[in-house]
């Protein structure tokens, strides 16, 4: 009873190495199924948002296309809402997530990341013809537009400045434009965006901070095959020219860093 107990348990382990040797990896999978799934909210442009036509497009969208090109499968969209995207990739909806997420210790600790794509940056805002703001440092005493909660208005606290509370982006750049407040601290990315389809807004930036927060496409641990495909995916793109094209069609500048 002991050998035939002996070699049941030796075959078990046997069994159990062999199926653990071809499992098959995420990349596998996909490739097998010829369809990338990436997560994304549709409802953040100019990153991942329906177009007039209800068409989705962005930034973020046509990155996740020419990943999947490069991965030679198709690329198929998920949407959700931003609390529940990253808790989505984790129950196994989809095989990444591409949706401006930046890349943290705290989610690095449960996820892996690519290789940045994407950097953004504070910036200092101030209407064109101000002469007086030229440093966040300048901020002491005068009326920076924010709403109250965000990142913003924090930094804009730190440099000692008063807080006018608004609603978003676009309400903070107006009231600099229309002379009621003095400045706003907000993300390059977004002032690309509102420059791109309002260039004749009388604002204008006069300072950026250095460090960058960078984002990446967001995948399941232990991935490494996957990883490596998207960044060698992501350095083509950047390297053909793809990348530069898609950077200028939503902010008419190169994003990169």
């Amino acid at each position: 009873m002991k050998v035939i107990t002996t070699a049941l348990l030796a075959a078990a382990l046997q069994l159990g190495f062999t199926h653990s040797a071809f499992a098959e990896s995420d990349l596998a999978k996909i490739q097998s199924a010829g369809v990338f799934k990436i997560g994304t909210e549709g409802t953040y442009p100019p990153f991942t948002f329906h177009d007039a036509s209800g068409e989705l497009t962005g930034f973020d969208v046509d990155i996740g296309r020419e990943i999947a090109k490069r991965l030679n499968v198709k690329a198929e969209f998920v949407e959700g809402k931003w609390d529940g995207l990253i808790a989505g990739l984790d129950a196994k909806r989809y095989d990444a997530v591409i949706n401006e997420v930046s890349i943290t210790p705290e989610r690095q600790a449960k996820f892996d990341f690519s290789d940045p794509y994407i950097a953004s940056k504070a910036v200092l805002i101030v209407r064109s013809n101000n002469t007086t703001i030229k440093s966040f440092e300048d901020l002491k005493g005068k009326k920076s537009a924010h709403t109250l909660t965000s990142n913003y208005a924090q930094l804009a606290r730190k440099y000692g400045a008063e807080i006018v509370g608004t609603d978003g982006f676009n309400q903070s750049v107006d009231l600099v434009a229309q002379g009621r407040a003095d400045a706003t601290i907000n993300d390059n990315l977004s002032y690309l965006d509102f420059k791109k389809h309002k260039p004749d807004a009388q604002v204008k930036i006069v300072a950026t901070e250095s460090n960058a927060e960078q984002e990446g496409v967001l995948i399941r641990k232990d991935n490494p095959e996957l990883q490596q495909a998207i960044n060698k995916a992501l350095k083509e793109i950047k390297a053909d020219g793809t990348y530069l094209k898609i950077s200028n069609k939503y902010f008419g500048a190169d994003v990169s860093h």
